[in-house]
């Protein structure tokens, strides 16, 4: 039997033309419409928690702190309510800045003086002293500052202010010293009654390397301004002879610096170009020391590599630092 061949489709249009269907069976598409509702944003319960509590009263007053951090903790320094072990520390507020670089460079006071009258490590105080020169020369060279930036961080900590003329809370320890790993260990010295056991005899008994603290103290004119008044001398004069004590030993450290200075700019042999200016220094090759790794060695901090993956070699420390 052969194929059957179906017959070429007519569509309904050409059929109701040619009088075949009626009109009425004409079958019309039907239009659909489409919500437009918005999308509901999804909060979980407790971001829903959140907004109410910031909603309350306790809430808004701690979103309102007007200049002092309000923290979440049940401490005044604890920012972190699931972290009692985090302490925020203070910083030193823009006033108090101010006065440490008057004091330095204005009145030329001594930075260990300025460091013991107002509570600040001396580290502390050079370090102020240098940014305020950098912002200083970046005011007058028209650079713009982050003010806004650092206003918003100073409201986020606690700070320490300075009023001269009361009595001030000192900002950290000025002359703590640190723990040296020889000191950590027990020992039992016997010493007999009639001996005056002094701190350089504790630091011997450590170590013969060892100094006492009195030694490494990083301000012991003021060991020997509190044994003065101990001795029997009034306060403002042992305070006097302090302050002279600390200006004498920063201006023999700014004459040996200058020194130094002055025998480098002599040995330093200098050429001058239209575009350039070529300094030339001598160079020893003896410098590097025994073991080529000397700091008045030439690139000594550029990269000379360490020996700690050699073998046959000894790694364990044979010198106290």
């Amino acid at each position: 039997m052969p194929p059957r061949i179906p017959a070429a489709s007519v569509p309904l249009a050409g059929l109701e033309a040619a009088g075949w269907l009626p009109r009425s069976s004409v079958v019309v598409p039907l239009s659909r419409t489409f919500s437009t509702t918005e999308c509901r944003e999804k909060m979980s319960k407790n971001r829903q928690r959140m907004y109410d509590w910031l909603k309350s009263r306790h809430g808004s007053s701690m979103a309102e702190a007007p200049s002092n951090p309000n923290y979440l903790g049940p401490f005044k320094d604890q920012p972190f309510p699931l972290n009692p072990l985090f302490r925020s520390q203070s910083v030193l507020d823009e006033s108090m800045r101010d006065l440490i670089w008057d004091k330095v460079t204005v009145r030329g006071e001594s930075l260990k003086a300025v460091s013991a009258e107002m509570g600040v490590d001396v580290r502390r105080v050079a370090a102020v002293v240098r940014l305020k020169e950098v912002e200083k020369r970046w005011v007058m060279d028209g650079k713009k500052l982050a003010t806004p930036y650092a206003k918003a961080v100073m409201k986020m900590l606690p700070k320490t202010t300075f009023r001269e003329g009361e009595e001030n809370t000192p900002h950290e320890p000025v002359n703590e010293i640190h723990v040296h790993n020889l000191t950590m260990q027990q020992l039992f010295v016997p010493v007999s009654e009639s001996r005056h056991f002094t701190r350089e005899d504790a630091a011997s008994a450590f170590h013969e390397r060892v100094l006492s603290a009195d030694v490494r103290s990083p301000q012991p004119q003021l060991i020997e301004m509190e044994k003065r008044v101990l001795q029997g001398t009034k306060r403002e004069a042992s305070l006097d002879q302090f302050k002279e004590d600390t200006q004498k030993e920063e201006d023999a450290v700014a004459q040996k610096l200058q020194q130094r200075q002055l025998r480098d700019f002599k040995q330093r042999k200098v050429v001058k170009t239209d575009r350039y200016q070529f300094r030339f220094h001598p160079i020893n090759v003896d410098d590097v020391g025994r073991n080529g790794r000397s700091r008045k060695g030439t690139g000594w901090r550029y990269g000379a590599p360490h020996e700690d993956r050699k073998r046959g070699l000894v790694k364990i420390p044979t010198s106290v630092p």
